[in-house]
């Protein structure tokens, strides 16, 4: 069961609700999203209808939710939700392309890569100072150091930073650079994490886990959710199946499925799922047709020596033809592609 706040609601109007719950022995856990407030309650489902919590002030209804992941679910929430990164909105509507550099490397390299993003059309940067990777002895970012150099390419392109957390000891330290946290298909089910994550009033993009099923995806963002934060982006980043041919398999279906189930906006990302140069642009293609809210896209200016995932990454002739796309494509489906928000250049 849910309450859904008014509009108008006031600290003391959720405190009256939480204290009512919590005398009647059961618990509350607040979620603030940009648009409203839901508190959901955990205990005697039974017990709570007798509270009359519809007449309590500030209350705009109360639903009973029969999905597992109750605050993140499509039941208590009609409309779909927009969620705000640096005030860049991702969600029905608008496409919104984040691009950069899968890892960062130097500053020269992360700010070369951040132009060439904002250039084909990304009002988001995504790069990785933090890098969880399947062996050890792989490049693992450059820890706070690179969260610098992210925060000193934003103060130079104005472009707001999504980028990773793997660890619930960082989630303070890296929420202090970025606008937005990523948690990656390794820690999906990192509840932990999520859990951190969700305490850090943040935006979240929220991968989903490589070998998860759209409603353990959404059982992941529940936790975020209940820890008081409904800005939450899901990513559907390719799962892994029997084809070896690509490295993921690009689930399109997940899309329409996750939006029809849960009102959290869905963005796919073309470069992680197909893992080849040649397979991003058709695969973004496919993602907007289908109905994405975003794509999240590498970009590199020498892939050839990127110390992270370069055969993926964007350059020069692939950027031109991903800016033209990102323009014209987008409104057949009635949506546009999202603009820098005012005093950013585009």
């Amino acid at each position: 069961m849910v309450v859904v706040m008014a509009p108008g609601a006031t600290e003391a109007d959720i405190k009256g609700v939480v204290s009512l719950v919590e005398t009647a022995g059961g618990d509350a856990f607040v979620s603030r999203g940009v648009e409203r407030t839901i508190v959901g309650l955990v205990g005697d489902v039974q017990q709570f209808g007798s509270l009359n919590l519809r007449g309590l002030r500030g209350v705009s209804d109360v639903v009973r939710i029969s999905a597992p992941y109750k605050l993140v679910s499509r039941e208590n929430h009609g409309e779909r939700s927009v969620v705000r990164v640096g005030g860049v909105p991702i969600g029905p509507g608008t496409m919104t392309l984040i691009a950069g550099p899968c890892a960062v490397e130097t500053p020269e390299q992360t700010l070369q890569a951040a132009q060439m993003a904002q250039a084909a059309g990304a009002t988001l940067l995504r790069g990785g100072a933090f890098k969880p990777r399947t062996s050890p002895y792989a490049f693992q970012g450059l820890g706070e150091a690179g969260l610098r150099i992210l925060a000193d390419v934003r103060a130079e392109t104005g472009l707001p930073i999504v980028t990773e957390v793997v660890n619930a000891a960082d989630v303070e330290l890296v929420a202090s650079y970025a606008d937005m946290l990523q948690i990656g298909t390794r820690n999906t089910q990192n509840f932990a994490l999520l859990q951190a994550a969700g305490e850090a009033g943040k935006p979240v993009m929220l991968k989903r886990g490589m070998s998860g099923t759209i409603e353990e995806w959404l059982m992941s963002a529940e936790y975020i959710a209940q820890r008081g934060n409904l800005d939450i982006v899901l990513c559907e980043r390719g799962i892994r199946t029997f084809e070896r041919a690509t490295r993921n398999t690009l689930d399109i279906s997940a899309v329409p499925v996750a939006q029809r189930l849960s009102h959290l906006p869905v963005i796919v990302d073309p470069s992680h799922s197909g893992g080849s140069r040649d397979l991003v642009l058709p695969l973004t293609r496919a993602g907007i047709a289908v109905g994405a809210d975003g794509v999240i896209i590498d970009v590199h200016p020498h892939p050839e020596t990127a110390l992270c995932d370069g055969p993926q990454a964007l350059v020069d002739g692939d950027l031109r033809e991903l800016a033209k796309l990102v323009r014209e494509l987008p409104p057949i489906v009635g949506r546009a592609l999202t603009e820098a928000p005012d005093g950013v250049p585009a």
